[in-house]
Parts: structure tokens; sequence; C-alpha cells
């Protein structure tokens, strides 16, 4: 088993995750996963990276695939006895003109943005070393989609003792309500790609909650972001960030000192701890 520490990425052969990588890869003491879920890919993302004078290394990851997921804890577990920084980066969106039937783009997108996301977590989670990180790749979207639920709802999503499983079921609410067409009666915003990262942020502070309570003395913080508008894929070509500068808050996170006890449980976009 290795002493080395290590780092993965999910969802990294490019755009912000491949960013992501890329920096880790200057800064972080140890091995560096790069994950995709296309083992082509994510090769051709690894010898991109190699060509720039640095050496990640390769591991297949689909996040919405548990055989998958479930490959990647028993490899961590076994090569290097857990985990030092986990950033779950992986993420879809529909772009803004799609005309794939909403009830389906919200379905979609909620399984793999916060249901996926939340396998990985319930994975790895377990695995993280004392003095881990744990970075969960939201957006500001998830802010403003808040903002666009009910009082009700808002009341629920910024509750400082939801569970999980109450998260879990206001998530398939959403995805049901769309299918039934009264998501926005039902207090919702029109918005499946905010709703999950609500989701998202939410599950994140739930996570650092129960971090707090079960392993108190292991100094692990977990924190969800916001990148920032990114030139990518997803984002388009007219967003102010590359990737390089949206990778910013999501490593500051992941390389947080090892005498830092914060932030913790929150929400960071540019570098700041933001109101949720």
């Amino acid at each position: 088993m290795s002493n080395v520490p290590v780092a993965v990425v999910t969802g990294s052969n490019k755009g912000i995750g491949l960013a992501i990588v890329r920096a880790l890869c200057k800064q972080f003491p140890g091995d560096v996963y790069l994950t995709s879920r296309d083992p082509g890919r994510g090769q051709a993302a690894v010898a991109q990276l190699q060509q720039e004078g640095l050496r990640p290394l390769f591991h297949q990851l689909d996040i919405d695939d548990l055989q998958s997921i479930r490959a990647l804890r028993d490899f961590l577990k076994e090569k290097y006895g857990g985990l030092n920084v986990l950033v779950n980066n992986a993420g879809i969106a529909f772009k803004v003109h799609d005309t794939t039937p909403f009830a389906v783009q919200a379905e979609v997108t909620m399984k793999t943005n916060f249901f996926a996301t939340k396998n990985v977590c319930t994975e790895l989670l377990p695995l993280m070393k004392p003095y881990g990180r744990v970075v969960n790749v939201s957006s500001m979207v998830s802010s403003s989609a808040l903002g666009g639920c009910s009082q009700e709802l808002q009341q629920k999503f910024r509750s400082d003792t939801i569970s999980e499983e109450e998260l879990v079921q206001l998530m398939n609410k959403f995805v049901e309500d769309t299918k039934k067409g009264i998501h926005q009666k039902e207090g919702w915003p029109n918005t499946a790609y905010g709703v999950s990262k609500i989701g998202v942020t939410v599950l994140s502070r739930i996570q650092a909650r129960l971090l707090n309570e079960q392993r108190k003395g292991e100094h692990i913080l977990l924190n969800a972001c916001c990148p920032g508008w990114v030139r990518t894929d997803m984002a388009g070509p007219k967003a102010t960030k590359s990737p390089d500068e949206g990778a910013e808050t999501p490593v500051y996170l992941a390389l947080l000192p090892s005498t830092a006890d914060s932030p913790h449980g929150q929400f960071v976009s540019e570098k700041t701890v933001k109101p949720w």
C-alpha cells in the first residue's frame, strides 16, 4: 500500500475538470487521477497534460454507473489505503435552446448532477483520510434557483437539520412534478440544472454536518463551490472565464492547508464564502 497522497477529479477529461487536474499536478504533493467515462478521451487528456510536462494518472469513472464508482473505490482502497482529495466536478447541462421535453431534461440532469454525485460521495467519503479535502462543484445558479423557489421550499433547503433522505425526497419530487407539469405550481423554478445544483449545495451542507458529528477530530473539510462562468462545451464560448480561471476556487478548496478549520460546509465563490 502506497503512502503517497492521492487526489481524484471526476469528469476531468476536458473543461474545468481538466484545468483542475492541471493545477493539482503542479501544486498537490502526490498522485493526481484524471477520470472520465470514456477511456480513450481520458487517455488523450492525460497525453495532453504530459506534453505540458505534467504527470497525471488515469482511471475510468462513469459516475452514472455504480459499478464504475465501486471499482474506483476498491482501487483507491487497495493502492492508497484511502483518499486525500476528492473533487466532484462531473456534471451535465442541456443547452438553452434544447428541444428535449423539460421533464426529460429534469430527470436526466438530476440523475447525473445530484444522484450520481451523491453515489460517488457515499462510496468515497468513507475513504477520506484525516485532513482530507472534498470539493463539490456546484454553481451560482443554485443560489438564483433557490431564490426562485417558494418560501416553503427555500426554508427546507436552508434548514440546518435537513437530512439526506429528505433532500432525496425533494429532488425526486421535483422530477415527478415536472412529469405532471405542475412544478411551477408546486413552487419550483423553471431550471432543471439550477434545482440539481441546489441539491449539490445542500448535500454538501449535510455531508459537512455529518463529518462534524461522526469524524470530528479528523479535520476533513468539505465544501460546495461555484467556478464561475467558464468557457467550456457546457457554458459556451461567450463565458467570461478561461477553464484555468474557473479551476481557481475548486483548487483553493482542494488545497486548504492542514492548519485550516474553515471553510467547511459552505458555498464558496471567488474563494469567498457566500450566504446560502
